[in-house]
């Protein structure tokens, strides 16, 4: 099957982007002058140690942290996974949940219906679907923010180490749906400290450190300098 990769054709740019408040800081309290382009189709790891401000930019991506200066452009429907249940609300059932968060996303109130179905039978929650979230354990939690991030046909999926969260049974799923964005010429962007995982999925990645851009090339080229360095 062709992968639609275009990296001439730009799904995220960042120019000179600052932030200096912001709900998950890096150690050093902001992102300094951060320019990056990100293509159309590309599997794009961050990586760096806890604090460079990694979980920051994918906020900035996902219009949850506007930057103090400079700017983002984002072209196409965004779906993020950041913190885990992040979005939620406890007292709402996860269909009602599931519904709330799928037209946040950019569907139709009948579009998000419609998703209903693939998104329970995804998250393998049967009737807990109508339970309220508060009721639900963690993993249940990430079950279905995920199946709602990928059946909301996003052009861009941001995921923050929550693919650690969940069964082997679910991560395979969620690694077999990964692949098949991939296929589909999606956009990704992963934060995990998993190497092997990154390995498997990732082309390029951007090395931060104390909200500085210290390395943008190939995986493997970026992987093995940042190991050397730490």
């Amino acid at each position: 099957m062709e992968v639609d990769r275009d990296p001439a054709r730009t799904d995220l740019r960042t120019r000179d982007q600052r932030l200096q408040h912001a709900q998950r800081q890096c150690s050093a309290g902001q992102l300094q002058d951060l320019n990056f382009e990100i293509g159309h189709g590309e599997c794009v790891a961050l990586v760096g140690p806890n604090g460079a401000g990694k979980s920051t930019i994918l906020s900035l991506i996902a219009g949850l942290s506007p930057p103090d200066e400079g700017r983002v452009e984002v072209n196409g429907r965004v779906a993020a996974m950041l913190e885990l249940g992040s979005g939620f609300h406890y007292d709402l059932t996860g269909e009602e949940n599931a519904l709330l968060n799928s037209s946040l996303l950019g569907l139709t109130r009948q579009e998000a219906k419609a998703a209903i179905p693939g998104i329970v039978e995804f998250a393998g929650l049967g009737e807990f679907i109508r339970e309220p979230l508060r009721t639900y354990s963690t993993g249940m939690v990430m079950r279905l923010a995920f199946a709602v991030a990928v059946h909301v046909d996003p052009d861009i999926l941001l995921i923050d180490e929550v693919l650690a969260v969940g069964d082997q049974q679910f991560q395979k799923r969620c690694f077999e749906r990964i692949h098949a964005f991939r296929q589909a010429g999606k956009t990704l962007v992963f934060v995990s400290h998993a190497t092997e995982l990154l390995r498997e999925l990732c082309d390029r990645a951007i090395w931060l450190d104390h909200g500085r851009l210290v390395h943008d090339g190939p995986l493997g080229e970026v992987l093995d300098a940042y190991a050397r360095k730490a």
